[in-house]
């Protein structure tokens, strides 16, 4: 071999990078295990809240130790930042996926017409919407087309207004505004996505990712290990709105009267109940608030006074107009947007907006205020002004916010101040719809556009408010149409049952490549552990994320890398028999197996490569190791394993057999007649598949909600229960639909529900919530709290665990990526095979093998998905294992089809008699990579861990069907097609 010095030396280098990178990991490891037990010692488990203390406490210790210097070349700051990026199924938190609004864009840049064909054409967007895989700007271009008439996007009460009048004027055809107006959206989803990463950075988690996803305004957030999880989406969906508005005083004697005449509109109106005996709900205009709340919930029993009965009076020197229980405030509030009661409005207070106040969060009572505000509803000013804000403390030492404003925010500031003072009323504060703090003014207008934003706030929210403020508001509502929420505990387990997969699969391995190669396998096995050294040396380097799924593709590794050596070292054997002296054979054994390796591991790394450019979060993190293990595998094997058995071999005296004596003559001189064989396969596959077949036309398969949308649950519970029990009571809370199932230990189990499966919003994500916690409340310990049972919470065992939430648009998009991969990789593995082999009939033998294994694969979890004791949903998880799949059948098929072109090109094809000698030649290399990698897939599928149970069990199924078919389905195929010629030919 070339080059030997240049090689340690790289060696070395490789392997010193990899340390050092994956210390900084082991360094905040130990730091933060030494904060856990520091805060353990001084917080006893007996406390109120200790969990929190504890955790508030590692903060504080992590915090002041943050900066010192370990080790004299790191700070814990410095290691956090460099440490191994662990996703969020191993380190808990949020992943969520937020679609920005570009209909509020186009509204925005409309001036929020009143124009009709603008707001048909809206409309109708929405509507096709629904249906279609075109961005929403182009369904709305489509259907102004086709309504527009005479009216163009350049008309005065559209695009050619005052906003917009720099690039757009009133003589521009449509299809000069329109790449304007794409232009704009890009520039707004930008925005957008900055606004957002302000936010991330100022949130407190390390490590947060945030990516756009193409054209689509689509944006994907990470935030792995962050605990309050209602606070980070809070953060994500808020459009921080931020107003200024006077407020009407209680003394307002309009108000008054309307109070009065409204209540007695409202006898009128719900006077039918007690005559009809049935319950009468006001308009769907209640509905908005509760962000679609059930309607049933609202029991609106008539009362003697059904408004001014649950008004109570506000308190002296407060500028609210009245106050209410919160739990009443959505009834009221439904009451005044009624159209009936706001007709009763006076002229001279006809505008009044109606907002209620942020209560605290134990509060009982909210006030509600009445804000002076005009025909176009806009306020006095808006959030544009704030140049910056800070979280800080008020005169009585409670958390606040100060805020600063631009000249022009200012002097608007100075006018509103100077009127709310002569008026003696208030400046309500409001951000998003909520009135945060409503003070008055003492002493005069204020100059300078400083103020404050005072409450009942925590620390943590003054801090996300001014992050909020500084950072901006975005252009047009988020709405979180995906969502992964993982606890931290389940994390942990993750993390536990992963490395316990790992370190078996690794152990097997190890021992059993010394059973059958002895001392040849040490060397192995030496090459096996540099090289996931290197693996998790190279994902540290690149800031990659480690996975769940990462860790089934490093083990996956293990078993693959295998495959190299098992070819170099049965390849030597051969040599070796053949009278070659240990040097020589060695050098050729290498280089006769290269062909094989290279094109082995060139298609693994194809299908890898289309796994990372169409899946997502997890999917990502295994087509990443993989295809880090691919080029890591070929760098061990190819050079360090042969650097090893070279520099053995060159001392006189020793011996290398490349193998022991158990395995010495295993396998040799075979000489089974596979072709002869092939109609009974043909046969038995053709049945197979048809079963197959049959099942997935009368059964089908269970689909996740990644495919067809919805949110599911992953809950534990202290004892076991019973599924079938518990889905009958769902089904009564979310309507039929809602899917029960044991996930694991009898104590787990798995919900899913369509329940509001169109309805975005936290509020539903929280309904949804509370009805799981109040039908499931009687399967949990007593003084289980809602809090206790939501995701969030640290170091719980009970409770939901994870939660994921998929819209019916992005599980649409789904299962066209999941298409897309399949179909993409069939044709560049057909193309990569048709240019080594230079004959069709290779590529077509290769395809039709592994569409035949993937058809059994489908076959298997349709007829026994309802049976299985573990998930048999089909998720973005299994078409990344029915991609392996493809990838390790077409690994295996190449092998064998290369040692047929090797051989066939030296002794010809004397129909099919040397294809036979090929296939039994590499009957050892295929039995033996096939039995390492399937126990090393088992030992992921027993102690992986739950969610990988169903992954696993498909990539099973999918080696065993994939080693039988490289022999029995793919070369056979290939013989046939090439029959005609091959028996016509002089050979």
């Amino acid at each position: 071999m070339q080059n030997k010095g240049l090689i340690k030396l790289f060696a070395l280098l490789f392997g010193l990078v990899s340390i050092y990178q994956l210390s900084y990991t082991f360094i905040s490891s130990k730091l933060e295990k030494d904060a856990e037990t520091y805060a353990i010692s001084q917080i006893s488990e007996d406390e109120e809240d200790s969990v929190a203390k504890r955790e508030a406490l590692e903060a504080s210790y992590l915090d002041s130790i943050g900066p010192l210097p370990v080790l004299g070349y790191t700070s814990y700051d410095d290691a956090k930042k460099k440490e191994l990026n662990k996703g969020l199924d191993l380190k808990g938190g949020i992943n969520v996926t937020l679609q920005i609004s570009v209909k509020d864009i186009l509204k925005g840049l409309a001036n929020n017409t009143k124009n009709p064909v603008f707001n048909k054409a809206l409309a109708d967007a929405d509507n096709a919407s629904k249906n279609s895989d075109n961005t929403y700007l182009e369904l709305f271009l489509e259907a102004f087309d086709n309504i527009k008439g005479d009216t163009k996007l350049a008309s005065p009460d559209i695009f050619a207004n005052k906003g917009l009048s720099d690039v757009v004027n009133f003589q521009m055809t449509d299809d000069e505004v329109k790449p304007i107006i794409r232009r704009k959206i890009d520039e707004s989803i930008v925005s957008a996505f900055e606004v957002l990463r302000e936010r991330i950075d100022g949130f407190g988690v390390t490590q947060p990712n945030i990516q756009r996803e193409g054209n689509s305004g689509r944006i994907l957030v990470e935030l792995p290990g962050a605990r309050d999880i209602a606070r980070a989406q809070e953060l994500l969906s808020s459009t921080a709105q931020l107003e200024f508005w006077e407020t009407y005083p209680q003394s307002n004697q309009s108000l008054g009267a309307f109070f009065v005449n409204a209540n007695e509109r409202l006898k009128e109106i719900l006077e039918p109940v007690e005559e009809e005996e049935e319950v009468v709900k006001p308009e769907s205009e209640i509905d908005s608030l509760l962000s679609d709340v059930a309607q049933d919930s609202l029991d609106l029993t008539p009362q003697v006074n059904p408004l001014l009965s649950k008004l109570i009076p506000a308190g002296p020197g407060s500028h609210a107009i009245a106050r209410a229980l919160v739990t009443d405030t959505a009834e009221i509030g439904g009451y005044l947007r009624m159209r009936e009661i706001r007709r009763l409005l006076p002229n001279d207070v006809q505008f009044t907006k109606f907002l209620w106040e942020r209560p605290a969060k134990d509060s009982e009572i909210a006030e509600l205020f009445a804000l002076k505000s005009n025909r176009d509803n806009e306020p006095r000013i808006s959030g544009d002004v704030v140049s910056d804000a800070q979280d800080t403390f008020d005169q009585y030492n409670k958390p606040a916010v100060s805020m600063t404003m631009n000249t022009r925010g200012a002097k608007e500031w100075e006018k509103l101040t100077g009127d709310a003072f002569n008026n003696q009323t208030g400046i309500a504060i409001v951000l998003d719809n909520k009135v945060y703090t409503a003070p008055g003014v003492s002493s005069g207008p204020i100059s300078g556009g400083r103020s404050e934003i005072t409450g009942t706030f925590t620390v943590n929210e003054t801090k996300d408010i001014a992050n909020v403020l500084r950072a901006g508001k975005l252009p047009a509502s988020a709405e979180i149409i995906q969502s992964e929420v993982v606890g931290p505990s389940l994390g942990q387990e993750a993390i536990d049952s992963g490395f316990m997969s790992f370190l078996i699969a690794m152990a097997f391995v190890l021992v059993w490549m010394v059973f059958y190669y002895g001392k040849a396998g040490i060397f192995a096995d030496i090459a096996l552990v540099l090289n996931i050294l290197l693996i998790f040396g190279v994902l540290t380097s690149l800031g990659a994320v480690l996975t769940l799924p990462g860790i089934a593709g490093i083990v996956l590794t293990i078993g693959m890398s295998v495959d190299a050596n098992v070819l170099i070292f049965e390849r030597v054997k051969e040599e070796l028999a053949r009278g070659k002296g240990k040097a020589q054979a060695v050098a050729d054994g290498f280089s006769n197996a290269l062909s094989s390796i290279l094109d082995a591991n060139i298609t693994t790394g194809l299908t890898a490569i289309i796994l990372f450019i169409f899946g997502s979060g997890p999917i990502k993190g295994f087509a990443t190791t993989l295809l880090i293990g691919i080029v890591t595998s070929l760098f061990t094997a190819i050079f360090i394993t042969r650097l090893l058995v070279d520099w053995y071999i060159s001392k006189k005296g020793r011996s290398l057999d490349f193998s022991t004596g158990l395995t010495k003559n295993l396998f040799t001189n075979m000489n089974i007649n596979f072709l002869g064989k092939r109609k009974i396969a043909y046969v038995a596959s053709f049945i197979l598949v048809g079963i197959g077949i049959f099942s997935l036309v009368t059964t089908g398969l269970q689909q996740g909600v990644d495919f067809v949308g919805g949110r599911s649950y992953q809950i534990r519970f202290e004892k076991a229960v019973n599924p079938s029990e518990i889905a009958s009571e769902l089904n009564t809370v979310f309507g039929s639909g809602t899917n029960v199932k044991t996930f694991g230990e009898a104590n787990q189990i798995k919900v899913t529900t369509p329940y509001k499966v169109d309805v975005e919003g936290i509020e539903v994500d929280n309904e949804i919530q509370d009805k799981l916690y109040t039908s499931l409340q009687k399967y949990l310990p007593d003084g289980t709290s809602f809090e206790d049972f939501t995701v969030g919470a640290s170091e719980k065992s009970i409770g939901i665990l994870q939660s994921v939430k998929v819209g019916p648009t992005i599980a649409d998009d789904i299962k066209k990526n999941a298409f897309l991969a399949i179909i993409g990789s069939l044709a560049v593995v057909f193309l990569y095979i048709l240019l080594r082999f230079r004959r069709w009939q290779f590529s077509l033998g290769a395809v039709i093998a592994v569409f035949h294994d993937v058809m059994i694969v489908l076959g298997i979890f349709s007829l026994t998905g309802s049976i299985m004791p573990f998930n048999m949903e089909i998720d973005q998880a299994f078409i990344a294992a029915i991609l392996t799949v493809i990838g390790y059948s077409l690994n295996d098929t190449v092998v064998v089809f290369d040692r047929i072109r090797e051989i066939v090109n030296l002794k010809g094809w004397k129909n099919g008699e040397n294809i036979n000698q090929a296939l039994n030649s590499t009957l050892s290399r295929t039995l033996n990579t096939s039995l390492t990698t399937l126990i090393v897939l088992l030992a992921i599928f027993v102690f992986g861990g739950e969610s990988l149970r169903g992954f696993m069990f498909a990539m099973i199924v999918g080696v065993m069907v994939g080693t039988y078919s490289s022999v029995f389905i793919a070369t056979p195929i290939m013989f046939d097609a090439l029959k005609k010629k091959i028996t016509s030919s002089n050979e």
